[in-house]
């Protein structure tokens, strides 16, 4: 090497290969919990069912986690998957809502139905997923609920649906759905003639058109805690009348006002589930349980 090569300047720049793929990070590593702030590992949170290892916050889960949570594993058969919304009323925007909603929770609606085995006992499941628009009910919705009901006793089935859905009637469907709300609420009272149990599981948040039909007419309504259950939301109330006490939508508010059964856990749904079915054999419904809670004799005939 020549003597001179020694005091060479370096050159200024450096070319950079522009092609090299950027490395990927994995997404969502981490969850913070939006009541007490925890930072949470999200696979210790999937495996602790989506509930806050801090302070039991239960955040929200899809139709499929749910189903997964709650059905035997490999029983679950699920009807109607092919029913999807259309456009009835030329709504601007409504099919680019909905093509958007299903890629973000890979159903075509907001309800998932089907039949599956609880711990060995068949039951007629449905479940709303909150990530399709919100849980809204339209026209698939409500048909497939009817449908689940049609199914329950036609199969002489209980049925369970777990509703969590904040946006009510979907606006996009006017009239049409709305009448959802009266065709889901006539379903239930079919099943009720029929004697067959109808357990409704609230989950948060399930508002307005679907809480004010079907998922408040289960023979026994569960929410899990903190859930928030009603009509119209806070602010609305609050706009027609006197300021509400604190929490008065919350699951054990409602609870301890009278208006659901119980308020269970998300670890001890499944068992609760499980314990209820038994107590309830095929064509056993709450109108045949004495004033001790024991099944009356001609319940047991």
């Amino acid at each position: 090497m020549a003597f001179k090569d020694l005091f060479r300047s370096k050159p200024r720049y450096v070319t950079v290969d522009l092609s090299t793929k950027k490395k990927e990070i994995p997404e969502a590593l981490w969850t913070k919990c939006p009541i007490c702030g925890q930072m949470l590992y999200a696979k210790e949170l999937a495996n602790n069912l989506y509930i806050c290892m801090k302070c039991s916050y239960h955040f929200r889960i899809d139709a499929k986690s749910r189903i997964s949570q709650l059905v035997d594993e490999g029983t679950f058969i699920e009807f109607d998957a092919e029913l999807q919304s259309k456009n009835p009323l030329n709504f601007k925007g409504y099919e680019e809502k909905l093509s958007k909603a299903q890629k973000v929770s890979g159903l075509k609606d907001a309800m998932i139905s089907g039949e599956g085995m609880i711990y060995g006992r068949p039951a007629v499941i449905g479940v709303i997923d909150f990530n399709f628009m919100g849980g809204s009910m339209g026209s698939v919705v409500g048909e497939k609920v009817v449908r689940s009901i049609e199914r329950s006793i036609e199969k002489e089935l209980p049925l369970i649906i777990v509703s969590g859905g904040g946006g009510g009637a979907r606006m996009q469907e006017g009239i049409l759905s709305l009448m959802q709300m009266a065709k889901t609420s006539a379903a239930v009272a079919r099943l009720s003639e029929a004697r067959l149990l109808y357990i409704s599981i609230l989950t948060d948040p399930t508002m307005g058109g679907i809480f004010a039909s079907f998922a408040s007419l289960g023979d026994i309504n569960i929410a899990e805690p903190g859930a928030v259950i009603g009509f119209a939301g806070p602010r609305v109330i609050e706009q027609t009348r006197e300021k509400l006490p604190t929490g008065f939508q919350t699951a054990e508010f409602l609870l301890e006002h009278g208006m659901i059964d119980m308020v269970v856990h998300r670890k001890n749904l499944k068992k609760t589930l499980k314990k209820i079915l038994e107590f309830h054999p095929k064509n056993h419904c709450v109108e045949d349980i004495d004033s001790h809670g024991l099944p009356s004799p001609n319940a047991l005939k």
